[in-house]
C-alpha cells in the first residue's frame, strides 16, 4: 500500500460525514508505519473504540480494473484509488473463536468481532449496512505476513504465504466494493 497523508485519509472516507471525517483520530503507529507490509490500513479509534476504519488503495489492486475512483470524495487528486470505510465494532464478542473473513488465519491468534459498515450512497442514507468478521485490532496483514508452518503449508511455505497475502487484497477489495457497489464500483 502506498504512504498516505492525514489529509488523503479523512478524503478517502465515503460513507462517512464531514463530521465524522473531521472526528477521526489517527492510528497510534501512523508516523512509523511500514506501508510495504499492509495490504489495507486498518485500526480502531483510540478515543471511541467502537468505531474502527479500513482504508484501501484500490489502485495497486492487480484487478482494479473493475473498480472506478470514489467519486464521493472532493479532493481527487490526493485521493485518487483510495477508498476508506468507516465502521462500527460489535459490542459482544462471539461466544466461540471465529475465523477472520478477511485474513482468514487459521492459526485465530486474536480476537475477532463483527465490523458492520454504513453502505455508501442512498442506501447508506437510508440505514443499509454491511458487515463482515475482522481481526479485533486489524491484524490481518501481519497475520498473512507470516510464514506458515511445514505442516500447514507443505513444501513451498513461501508460495503459499504469498497467495494468503493476495487473498487478503482481493477479499479486502470485494468488502469495500460490496459496501458501495452503487457508487465505486
Amino acid at each position: 500500500m502506498r504512504q498516505l497523508s492525514e489529509k488523503q485519509l479523512r478524503a478517502s472516507l465515503v460513507n462517512a460525514s464531514v463530521r465524522e471525517r473531521k472526528e477521526l483520530h489517527l492510528p497510534a503507529e501512523f508516523d512509523t508505519l511500514d506501508w510495504d507490509r499492509v495490504e489495507y490500513l486498518g485500526w480502531r479509534d483510540p478515543k471511541t473504540p467502537t468505531i474502527g476504519y479500513l482504508v484501501v488503495d484500490l489502485s495497486s489492486v492487480s484487478d482494479a480494473s473493475d473498480v472506478s475512483e470514489a467519486s464521493d470524495v472532493s479532493d481527487s487528486d490526493s485521493a485518487a484509488g483510495l477508498v476508506g470505510l468507516r465502521l462500527r465494532a460489535g459490542v459482544v464478542p462471539p461466544r466461540t473463536r471465529v475465523l477472520c473473513a478477511l485474513c482468514e488465519d487459521v492459526s485465530i491468534p486474536n480476537e475477532v468481532l463483527l465490523f458492520t459498515a454504513r453502505r455508501v450512497g442512498k442506501a447508506g442514507r437510508r440505514g443499509d449496512t454491511i458487515g463482515t468478521l475482522i481481526c479485533s485490532h486489524f491484524e490481518c496483514s501481519r497475520n498473512v505476513h507470516r510464514l506458515p508452518s511445514s505442516a500447514m503449508a507443505g513444501q513451498d511455505r513461501e508460495a503459499v504465504r504469498l497467495n494468503r497475502i493476495d487473498n487478503l487484497r482481493d477479499r479486502v477489495r470485494r468488502f469495500v466494493v460490496r459496501a458501495g457497489a452503487d457508487e465505486i464500483a
